[in-house]
């Protein structure tokens, strides 16, 4: 972060030295490039208004989308349309990671449709990413409310061509895109039957949940493995900004962990490290996987393990390095690390934060292993201005979509939203952990970790997932169920 370039006082400008963190992107910078997706399916492209909400012919741009119609029963039997709405990153990444819809296609009978997100992967207004991501003018367009518009007009004329009309649709989503997936149920009801929103930090939001939320828990999920592997890493972040004051300390650091250039501030390395800690809470699966990197079943166990079995008389940064290369480097083929990288080109992210999507964080001294640190506004928007020129409007989004008093608002104007977690997942304490209607459910598992459920089964399930899923299914099901019922009672009338 380069913080001296910023328009700041010098009494902020030594504040912000002390530490700074703001919310990681949802996914991760440092995730490794998707293999090919081995599912079928065609990719697409639809030519999209580059502004919905305006009558002025502001341009056009091609929407990738893909299709998979190969279990679909037909418009003539209502097959279900299954919609995954796209996060912020390549849309074939999550097509690839989302094989819970891939899994229960056949059973429903349904249709798979995963449209890209605008500004992100193929999906490039003005012709190119260059072009798109140049300035506030043409990034101006890439907020969460056209990339809703996005998917309600690309659904409305693929079921016209489809004479697919009466076809219920169930929306999915996990974390940004279980986001969107409840907004677009919560503000076109009339063009879906239900949406699942798997670890959707939808409540994160203005002064909703407390900002040290986030990384309580992710300190919390380390400090349950071990508190000796707790106190190491917050030892360790401590120790990063006194090393970092020299030349030779930073020359150092760069040599211990392994870096490929000179390291230019403590700071970017603190930042490499708590992302690593904040997307192995993430991720923290019971089961391999490479949703972000090629990780171990419990990576956080195994961090912990490989920090506290050091040999006697291992400093506490060669400690840290060993832990941390279990997230990225297990695999053990990286000589050296870069600390900016962006495989997904979720850069765009970066606009969004500017923006709408203010997520207030802030680290608590005596929970949590991170230094201590408050969201401050005034740095934020000059962050954002020096950026892009833009400042960011913390209230807009709960304006928009809604957020205080939901258990009462969303309860008279919402329904058939499942929001699932896992209590493990740092994201889900912003996100809704108790019913608020009958129809508007929470489905919280103690062990789950970032949208786990909306990955593939596997036969190293836990029954807590196995049963999870099992509920999802039935509420879907429910909901296409009454559907037909009501629409056919309907054409009797």
């Amino acid at each position: 972060m380069e913080i001296f370039t910023l328009p700041l006082t010098l009494i902020l400008i030594l504040c912000i030295i002390t530490f700074t963190q703001s919310a990681p992107m949802f996914l991760g910078k440092y995730a490794k490039k998707p293999n090919k997706l081995s599912y079928k399916y065609e990719t697409k492209h639809f030519t999209q208004r580059l502004d919905h909400f305006s009558f002025h012919d502001s341009g056009s741009f091609s929407q990738r989308f893909l299709i998979n119609t190969n279990n679909w029963v037909g418009a003539k039997r209502k097959g279900p349309i299954f919609m995954y709405c796209g996060n912020e990153g390549d849309i074939e990444w999550f097509a690839s990671n989302s094989g819970f819809l891939w899994d229960i296609a056949p059973r429903f009978g349904a249709m798979l449709l995963f449209p890209e997100h605008r500004y992100y992967g193929e999906s490039m207004p003005y012709g190119s990413k260059e072009e798109a991501y140049k300035d506030k003018n043409t990034l101006s367009y890439l907020t969460a409310e056209q990339a809703i518009a996005d998917y309600s007009v690309l659904l409305r004329e693929l079921k016209r061509n489809f004479s697919a009309e009466g076809c219920p649709v169930v929306l999915f989503g996990g974390s940004y895109g279980g986001m969107l997936a409840a907004w677009m149920r919560l503000k076109y009801p009339h063009l879906t039957v239900g949406a699942l929103a798997s670890s959707a930090p939808i409540l994160q939001f203005e002064d909703i949940v407390p900002p040290e939320t986030f990384y309580n828990i992710v300190s919390n999920n380390f400090r349950r493995e071990s508190t000796s592997c707790f106190n190491t890493i917050k030892e360790s972040l401590d120790m990063l900004q006194s090393m970092g004051e020299n030349a030779d300390g930073l020359k150092q650091l760069a040599k211990t962990f392994h870096l490929c250039g000179e390291l230019k501030t403590a700071q970017d390395l603190s930042d490499w490290l708590s992302s690593a800690y904040s997307y192995l809470a993430m991720v923290n699966y019971p089961y391999p996987s490479d949703f972000l990197m090629s990780l171990p079943g419990h990576p956080i166990r195994e961090v912990c393990r490989r920090m506290d079995s050091a040999a006697d008389g291992t400093s506490v940064l060669d400690r840290i390095f060993n832990g941390v290369s279990v997230y990225y480097n297990y695999s053990g083929g990286v000589d050296c690390f870069e600390l900016d990288d962006d495989p997904h080109g979720m850069s765009g992210w970066q606009w969004q934060a500017c923006t709408e999507m203010v997520m207030p964080m802030s680290s608590d001294p005596d929970q949590s292993m991170f230094p201590t640190f408050n969201f401050n506004h005034t740095y934020e928007q000059d962050r954002c201005m020096s950026l892009y020129g833009v400042k960011p409007r913390g209230s807009w989004i709960t304006t928009e979509f809604g957020g205080h008093d939901f258990k009462t608002t969303w309860k008279n104007s919402g329904s058939n939203i499942i929001f699932a977690n896992g209590l493990l997942d740092p994201w889900s304490g912003g996100s809704v952990l108790q019913n608020v209607s009958e129809s508007l459910v929470a489905l919280v598992t103690e062990e789950g970790a970032h949208h786990l459920d909306l990955r593939a089964s596997t036969p190293n399930d836990p029954d807590w997932l196995v049963q999870q899923r099992t509920s999802e299914i039935r509420l879907i099901k429910g909901w296409i169920d009454d559907y037909n019922q009501e629409t056919s009672s309907a054409f009797v009338m």
